[in-house]
């Protein structure tokens, strides 16, 4: 059992894992950047409507926008990733799992998505951004990696900039990022007019404090952030949580959750706020 909750067969230069109760085969290069728990709670923590047309910003090797698929969470995904070979790696995770036609990757720059897409083409853009400054800490020597983890090719303020163009009035863009960079967060995201609407702090265990949170953000709301009960990983060393083996196991920890009035106003146009 991997970190990330799969379970990895080694073949060449790559893996294939089995994930979200074996509904998901996934090919990863051994070595390079591989995904780890943060795809695993972006995927279960994110609220996904059925008729949802759903965009990935930095799909690296396909797991998020692909759980979404093969449990028909949504109506139509797409995924956006900057290096060629985890989008040659996305290609292929698509094809296995028998579901091309329906789930297309691209290579390219989330920055110049003006020239691909249309606008408010999609309903819910989801992310796991680079957490770290360029320039900030140590880099590590492995490009896949440094790229994935730190703005080289990218910051969040052109994520939000991208989600922005790209979601209709009402929709949400949802993120996992660290705790100790919230506020950088929520005021890229304001300044591109995506509103935190819904917050998630995750705890490794119900004594550390938040080092992850999940924020969902709406194009167009108001002020009013909703703060959720906090998310923990761990019951004990090396044991995860009822809700964190859920997640492993492909159920969605929030999806069922009604709409607030918020959502409803503006997903009828009505721009109601209270």
């Amino acid at each position: 059992m991997e970190e990330n909750g799969g379970v990895a067969h080694a073949e060449g230069t790559a893996t294939t894992d089995r994930l979200f109760g074996d509904s998901l085969v996934l090919s990863q290069d051994r070595r390079g950047y591989r995904f780890s728990v943060d795809a695993v709670l972006l995927a279960g923590l994110t609220r996904v409507k059925a008729k949802d047309r759903v965009m990935e910003l930095g799909t690296g090797c396909g797991v998020v926008i692909l759980a979404f698929a093969a449990r028909n969470l949504g109506a139509h995904w797409e995924g956006v990733e900057i290096q060629p070979r985890l989008a040659e790696l996305a290609r292929k995770n698509v094809e296995a799992n028998g579901l091309a036609g329906r789930v297309f990757i691209h290579a390219m720059d989330w920055k110049e998505v003006r020239e691909v897409f249309a606008p408010q083409a999609f309903d819910l853009v989801v992310s796991n951004p680079p957490y770290r400054r360029a320039l900030s800490g140590r880099i590590n020597p492995d490009a896949q990696k440094a790229t994935a983890r730190h703005e080289i090719t990218g910051t969040v303020q052109d994520m939000f900039a991208a989600a922005a163009y790209l979601l209709k009035h009402g929709g949400r863009c949802a993120v996992i990022y660290p705790a100790s960079r919230l506020d950088d967060l929520m005021v890229a995201a304001v300044e591109a007019g995506l509103r935190p609407k819904r917050l998630i702090l995750i705890h490794s265990h119900v004594e550390a404090p938040a080092t992850l949170a999940h924020v969902e953000c709406v194009k167009g709301a108001g002020q009013e952030l909703r703060v959720a009960p906090p998310f923990f990983i761990y019951e004990r060393p090396g044991r995860y949580t009822a809700a964190m083996q859920r997640l492993h196991q492909g159920l969605v920890e929030n999806g069922a959750e009604e709409e607030t009035e918020t959502e409803r106003g503006l997903r009828h146009g009505s721009g109601f706020e209270r």
